[in-house]
């Protein structure tokens, strides 16, 4: 029997997702390769609820933002409107775009691939980018360095990830439970969610690992030069204790 992943429907609320995700470490490495392409149209893959996006579009840049969540992207709206920024925001799948554009820099933030659960989906991406990248463009993106270690001891325990208040009045408490797929290389994540002091529901955050060979391989079958390889956003290089894999590359 084929087996079923997925991203919960909790995890994609508009409210939850942003008070949980107040970062901004990635922005200073993205804004730095868009000004490349200071006058050129870029599109962000998996923008969420536009944060980075928004702040993007307040510097400057003509930027798309394409997600297949509604509640992120009626967030993304609300708050491009509350910023008075001109941003357009579509609902897609990334796996299957088709835009009537093309794009001087395409990005996927956030670790976004790991929900592409199979070779296939990635291979459906990563054309999709080709075909709307214009022949000097970059493509950028950024995804975790699998580290077996840590995967082994984080399924001993359940582990508290979060706690926060949302801008809706909801107070969220997150716990964590994984067990990691070794045929699939899928690490299946549980997020245990309590609202207001009370469990709520189990919600799933399945990850699909991609390791460092792999994803230099498949960059290179599927018609990509890898420009720079990073292990963080600092922009230093990658090697064997990074946590990140981020990537430029340009059409071959």
């Amino acid at each position: 029997m084929e087996k079923k992943y997925k991203v919960g429907e909790l995890v994609y609320d508009g409210n939850i997702y942003d008070g949980l995700n107040t970062f901004s470490s990635d922005l200073p490495f993205y804004s730095h390769w868009l000004e490349k392409r200071k006058a050129g149209k870029i599109l962000e893959l998996c923008c969420g609820t536009g944060r980075l996006t928004i702040p993007l579009a307040q510097a400057g840049y003509t930027i798309t933002g394409v997600d297949n969540s509604l509640s992120m992207l009626e967030q993304a709206r609300a708050k491009a409107d509350e910023s008075k920024v001109p941003v357009k925001f579509v609902e897609s799948d990334m796996r299957y775009l088709d835009l009537p554009e093309t794009y001087d820099i395409i990005f996927i933030p956030f670790n976004s691939i790991h929900h592409l659960y199979t070779n296939q989906d990635f291979y459906d991406v990563l054309t999709g980018v080709k075909e709307h990248l214009k022949e000097d463009g970059y493509f950028l993106f950024d995804c975790f360095n699998p580290d077996i270690r840590y995967i082994a001891d984080s399924e001993k325990e359940e582990q508290v990830i979060a706690e926060y208040s949302t801008k809706d009045g909801r107070d969220v408490f997150i716990k964590q439970t994984m067990m990691y797929e070794n045929a699939t290389q899928i690490n299946r994540i549980k997020w245990h969610y309590f609202i207001n002091g009370k469990f709520d529901s189990v919600q799933n955050m399945d990850m699909r690992l991609f390791f460092p060979q792999e994803l230099d391989a498949y960059l290179g079958m599927y018609g990509f030069e890898i420009i720079h390889k990073f292990g963080g956003f600092p922009e230093e290089i990658f090697g064997d204790k990074s946590g990140k894999q981020i990537f430029v590359c340009r059409k071959k």
